[in-house]
Parts: C-alpha cells; structure tokens; sequence
C-alpha cells in the first residue's frame, strides 16, 4: 500500500502498525498544544514494547491541562524533548506502518500541526493508513444491534467490554498500549 507522506510515497506493509496516542492541553491543534507522545509497535498479533517511545515536548505551556494527563511544567521543563526530535522520532517509528489510534482524529490532526510547525508542511494520512478501534467497536456494536453513546465507545470503557486489565488514563504511552491491546481483541473475534 502507499500513502503520502510530506509529498512523498509511503508504502505500508500489512500487519505491522504503530499504536499512537497522544495528550494535548485541549482538542483542537490549532488551538491547543501537543504535551506529550507515545508509542508502541504491533508486529501482527504481537505487541513490541521493545519498540515503544514516549516524549514530552519542550515549549508546551501545560497549564490547567495536567490536571488530566499529569505532565506539569516542571515535567515539560526537565524532560521536554525538541519537537523536531520528537517528529523525527515518530516519522521512523511509523516507517512501513499503519497509524493506529483510538479516535485518530486526534493523533493524526496533532501530529499533522506538529509536522506543520517543525517542517513547513502538513502531514497528511490516507485513510488505508490509519486503523481506528473507537470506529471499529462503534462498527462491531452496530452489527451486534447494538448503537452506542459517545461514553460507549471511551477507551476504558471499550477495555472492559473485552476483560483487558483496567489502566490509568492519560498517559501517553499506557494509552498506546491499551489502544494496541484493544485491537487486538477487535481483530481476534
């Protein structure tokens, strides 16, 4: 499969995906600041946290927001990364990959801004490079006659509906990770 990347192709092998989340200050990238990033590789049925990556950028200006995700200032100020190396390091993390994400509108619509700030161009995904669990579970509840609420298809409330083990919220990483183990037990029914 190809897809654009930057203006150039990008091909995508089958079976091979990278788990994305992201925590922002608020939903909106033009509007709202990128706080942190993580990752993790899918290799068909496996998850690779010997691949996994997590950054907090530098310059975020946290604000309220670490209420909810936890990344405070002071985090940002001791442990933010460039966010040219932070882009760089998802572009090679994501080479050969599909996106996954839950609800990926906002992974790809943060890191599409991010790739604007750092390179000068938009980042722009095709839709056979992004895998969604939110719309595959809202597809799957729907076969099942069932139609669910916006609070049906939330993250921790999809992990339970599958018996995975109950994680904190909000971190960038542990999300990815729970994302990866969503679809996992998506693609195994």
């Amino acid at each position: 499969m190809f897809g654009l990347f930057g203006g150039a192709r990008r091909e995508v092998s089958e079976g091979q995906l990278l788990a994305i989340d992201v925590e922002t200050t608020g939903l909106s990238p033009k509007k709202d600041q990128l706080v942190s990033v993580g990752y993790v590789p899918v290799n068909g049925r496996e998850i690779d946290l010997s691949g996994a990556g997590y950054f907090v950028l530098a310059g975020a200006t946290v604000g309220n927001s670490a209420t909810v995700h936890g990344v405070t200032d002071d985090i940002v100020a001791k442990e933010g990364v460039e966010p040219a190396l932070v882009l760089d390091a998802v572009v090679e993390a994501l080479e050969g990959r599909k996106l996954l994400a839950h609800f990926a509108q906002i992974e790809t619509g943060f890191l599409d801004h991010l790739h604007k700030t750092v390179r000068g161009s938009g980042w722009k995904f095709r839709e056979h490079e992004i895998a969604d669990t939110m719309t595959m579970e809202r597809r799957h509840m729907e076969r099942m006659g069932t139609y669910p609420r916006g609070e049906d298809l939330r993250l921790a409330r999809v992990r339970r509906r599958y018996g995975l083990p109950n994680y904190g919220n909000h971190n960038a990483l542990t999300d990815a990770i729970a994302c990866a183990e969503v679809y996992l037990a998506l693609t195994a029914e």
